[in-house]
């Protein structure tokens, strides 16, 4: 039997940073009869591990996940396995490959460690969809989608894209939001959660369960996080990501580089911060009597210290603020060692130019651009330029706007990209 704090309270720890609920009236029934009975709500979030690094826009709903298990609810964290090999169509515009089962198998393991840097280990149901597809037969497939129909399968939004277009849409896809909508039913959800981009998929887990004679979930969806750039969605191939396994000082120097406005958006989604603790640290910048380099960097330090430690967060803010505000460097700073090979520019001239040019220096020439992505200083070569014309590029403390410049590979590099700063080693 569990204690449930009052409904109207848990409804406004629920909502904060959600973006849609389905149905709120239905939630707040199911949150009355929780309550009444003592009986914890089954709350699902599903997740194919298609990629083995989660950066904080994944931890969105990891987090709201979390606010249900705060209030006492059950969590389950669904692995999908089964449906990774088949592979979410959702935002694309063309088919996706399947992923391999070994692949599938290393990433879920990653998974499981990182979401439990969120979740209680000891209160999370980690569950696996294989545990009843692998069991499923083919009349079990005929007859699942059999409730469910073409022309509501094409009114998904990409599907009718593709459609339109002209473009293929194979027939695996098809059966990817049936395949994630029974899981529903083979978990008697209460709740479901996922992002924006899901919601197509988590209704038709409605659906699912009124055909198979159960209640229908509750679908509440979580908004998809803008990256450092405040502008487009957070990615790693954007380059305006924030990885999770990211050391401390990196973690920390990126949420200090976010803009005020955007500070109030990561409060939201990216914490426990309750709504109303928000509303009153907002007021208390506008007037004055809270400044909001204190406030971002009380959110970068909590930040830093869900996915390390505070201690680790402690050095963080103390380093960045040697590094930034005192005008030093970092006493830790992340060492990354790059291939020269990789880096080296190749000149033009005769074989005696070019030992002119390296020997008797004991320089050769390094492009810049590709040293700033290797490293992870830039999100891509085409990034390093820009940040070289924006005059953002620092070797050794001297300012480099130059994509190919001579240095000795033998040294140790600081390298110095806005706020961010990386000890470079460069290795044959």
């Amino acid at each position: 039997m569990t204690n449930f704090p009052p409904v109207d309270e848990q409804l406004a720890y629920l909502k904060k940073g959600a973006a849609e609920i389905v149905k709120e009236s239905e939630l707040r029934s199911k949150l009355e009869r929780s309550l009444a009975s003592g009986k914890p709500l089954r709350v699902k979030l599903g997740m194919d591990p298609t990629a083995p690094d989660l950066h904080l826009g994944h931890t969105v709903v990891l987090r709201k996940l979390k606010h249900f298990q705060d209030l006492g609810h059950t969590v389950i964290f669904l692995i999908g396995d089964f449906t990774g090999m088949i592979g979410d169509p959702t935002g694309r515009s063309a088919t996706r490959p399947p992923l391999t089962r070994e692949q599938i198998v290393e990433n879920a393991e990653t998974y499981k460690a990182q979401v439990f840097k969120i979740l209680s280990p000891e209160k999370t149901v980690v569950d696996f969809n294989s545990r009843w597809f692998s069991k499923f037969s083919a009349d079990d497939f005929i007859r699942l989608t059999a409730k469910y129909t073409v022309s509501k399968m094409l009114e998904r939004e990409d599907f009718h894209k593709r459609f339109h277009d002209e473009k293929p849409i194979a027939m695996h896809e098809l059966l990817y939001p049936l395949a994630q909508g029974y899981d529903s039913v083979a978990l008697e959800a209460d709740v479901e959660l996922g992002g924006t981009d899901q919601k197509f998929n988590l209704l038709v887990g409605r659906e699912l369960q009124r055909a198979y004679g159960q209640e229908s979930q509750v679908v509440l969806t979580t908004p998809i996080l803008e990256g450092l750039d405040g502008v487009n969605k957070m990615s790693k191939s954007l380059g305006n990501a924030i990885g999770i396994h990211e050391p401390p000082l990196e973690i920390y120097g990126k949420v200090m580089s976010i803009s005020d406005e955007m500070m109030w958006r990561y409060y939201e989604l990216l914490t426990d911060v309750r709504t109303e603790q928000i509303a009153a640290m907002k007021a208390d910048a506008a007037s004055g009597k809270a400044h909001p380099m204190a406030l971002k960097k009380e959110l970068a330090r909590g930040i830093v210290a869900d996915f390390h430690s505070a201690e680790a967060a402690t050095r963080a803010a103390e380093d960045w603020a040697r590094q930034f505000q005192k005008g030093g460097v970092p006493q830790e700073m992340e060492e990354v060692r790059v291939v020269l090979a990789d880096v080296e520019a190749r000149p033009e001239g005769t074989p005696m130019e070019v030992a002119g040019d390296v020997l008797a220096t004991g320089e050769t020439r390094i492009k810049l651009d590709r040293l700033l992505a290797r490293s992870g200083l830039a999100g891509s070569i085409s990034d390093a330029v820009r940040k070289l014309k924006q005059r953002a590029v620092k070797v050794n403390g001297e300012l480099k706007t130059d994509p190919v410049i001579f240095l000795d590979p033998r040294t140790e590099l600081t390298v110095r990209v806005g706020k961010r700063i990386k000890k470079v080693f460069l290795i044959r």
